[in-house]
């Protein structure tokens, strides 16, 4: 044994025997005066008791802790997320889609039913405060995605149509959202809502298009590069920044408490978008640098700029009574968008945020969705209703518009189902509604349901109408000898 070995040992030696002679004296000390003495969590096994039950009391009081119960539901949801995406995706749906049906699943309308006592393990009441947070961190995130994604320059090319389209297919689903909700406010609004605040979230339920499950369809299906696909995007782009912020002006108005607090709601929102605009927007590239815009791996002090802008940007439109979500989804619309900077910090939020944070946004909604409350086959009529009335204001409005443009009948209804998507754009606005007292679960409930459904029937009708095209398109073409 040579000497460092040797002077190894002894270090050890001397040291864990002062520590153990420590606290053999220290154990003899009195209590400090004026210093309440605190019990235990867990009492000392009683003699007799094993240690293999005293080890198990300790690891269950650890598995019960909000850390290790927060863990668990993050295994749970995110499992469940994968697999459910996956077997849509087998059926030739989006796989948010599945995600958005794997939220439902978890919830109490299957496995609260099924399993009620795994269900209150896995999602205890008082355990909902830190799921809530998380998923709103992560619907922030994803709509900052979704501003990164705006182009402006293809709106531009394609402005006509896409105004044209886009608001009628907000217009259409408006109107008849409002008057729907003329005959379900006494039944279904939330308790003390009014029915300004309901007909307005009725309305803008109808007239969502979820523009970037509308581009995962396009893109699995090589439409991108067609002219529908891009003229569905553009339509979409524009719809999506009309319709949030008419979201933006109607939550302003039904958090206000009088007319006078709605008017500064409205004049701090639209002055807040004018700083993004004229003022953020030009100062952003030289606040990160175009050194450091134009590298391959954005920096740790680039990254960490960016998120500020978010995270202020969300603060300032929560303050001003708008919803967070508006002010991450500009923080993205302002992004530069030299040396392919949003693509850049793109890829590495919406990877973090779709992998671990939006699951937990639809396992979130999925708890406050309880198919259970429709009991009766007037439920069921009345959300097939809700169905058809939002299917035929979005579809139909946005297909007979395009027509007025010049397009066939054939692409103009295609485009209408594309317009009909309505997936995660739609259940953040809900979210939005429940969370404000407007909606009732009830409501909710048919709600989500119509979300799920009209996103799922964009596939199958994406099919019917291209192949009534190809069915045509085969009868012009002339006969050969």
């Amino acid at each position: 044994m040579n000497k460092n070995t040797l002077l190894y040992l002894l270090t050890l030696a001397v040291t864990v025997v002062g520590i153990m002679g420590v606290l053999h004296f220290g154990a003899s000390l009195p209590a400090p005066e004026g210093v309440a003495v605190v019990a235990q969590a867990t009492a000392a096994p009683a003699a007799g008791s094993s240690v293999v039950g005293a080890m198990q009391a300790g690891l269950m009081a650890n598995f019960h802790h909000p850390l290790s119960h927060l863990f668990v539901q993050l295994l749970v949801i995110i499992m469940a997320s994968r697999l459910v995406s996956w077997l849509f995706t087998r059926m030739g749906q989006p796989g948010v889609v599945g995600e958005m049906a794997a939220g439902i699943l978890l919830g109490p309308s299957l496995l609260g039913l099924l399993a009620p006592e795994a269900f209150a393990f896995v999602f205890p009441a008082d355990s909902l405060g830190a799921l809530k947070l998380l998923s709103q961190v992560g619907v922030c995130l994803f709509m900052f995605s979704v501003g990164m994604e705006l182009d402006v320059r293809q709106v531009r090319s394609k402005a006509y149509t896409a105004v044209m389209v886009s608001h009628a297919s907000i217009v259409f689903p408006y109107l008849l959202g409002v008057i729907l909700a003329y005959f379900l406010f006494s039944g279904l609004a939330g308790a003390g809502a009014s029915f300004t605040a309901f007909a307005l979230f009725m309305g803008i339920s109808m007239s969502i298009t979820a523009f970037p499950v509308l581009a995962r369809i396009l893109q699995d299906r090589g439409m991108t590069k067609t002219f529908l696909g891009s003229t569905a995007i553009t339509c979409a782009a524009v719809d999506d920044v009309t319709a949030w912020s008419i979201l933006a002006f109607v939550v302003a108005i039904a958090r206000a408490t009088s007319l006078a607090g709605a008017a500064m709601n409205l004049m701090l929102a639209l002055a807040f978008i004018a700083i993004m605009i004229w003022v953020v927007r030009p100062l952003l590239p030289r606040w990160l640098g175009q050194s450091e815009m134009a590298r391959e791996e954005p920096s740790k002090g680039t990254l960490v700029t960016t998120i500020c802008v978010v995270v202020a940007a969300a603060l300032s439109t929560e303050v001003i009574g708008i919803h967070a979500l508006f002010g991450s989804f500009m923080a993205g619309a302002v992004m530069p968008e030299a040396h392919g900077f949003r693509h850049k910090i793109n890829v590495r939020i919406e990877n973090f945020s779709s992998v671990l944070l939006l699951p937990l946004f639809f396992a979130f909604t999925g708890l406050r969705t309880q198919i259970g409350l429709l009991n009766s086959m007037q439920d069921w009529l009345l959300c097939l209703l809700i169905i058809a009335v939002a299917t035929l204001g979005k579809l139909g409005g946005s297909a007979v518009m395009a027509r007025f443009t010049g397009m066939n009948w054939s692409e103009s209804l295609q485009l209408g189902a594309l317009m009909n998507t309505r997936g995660l754009m739609e259940l953040i606005a809900l979210n939005i509604g429940y969370d404000m007292g407007i909606l009732s679960p009830r409501i909710f409930t048919m709600l989500v349901i119509m979300a799920l459904v009209t996103t799922m029937l964009t596939g199958p009708l994406l099919s019917l109408f291209g192949s009534k095209q190809t069915a045509a398109d085969d009868l012009r073409q002339p006969t050969r000898a």
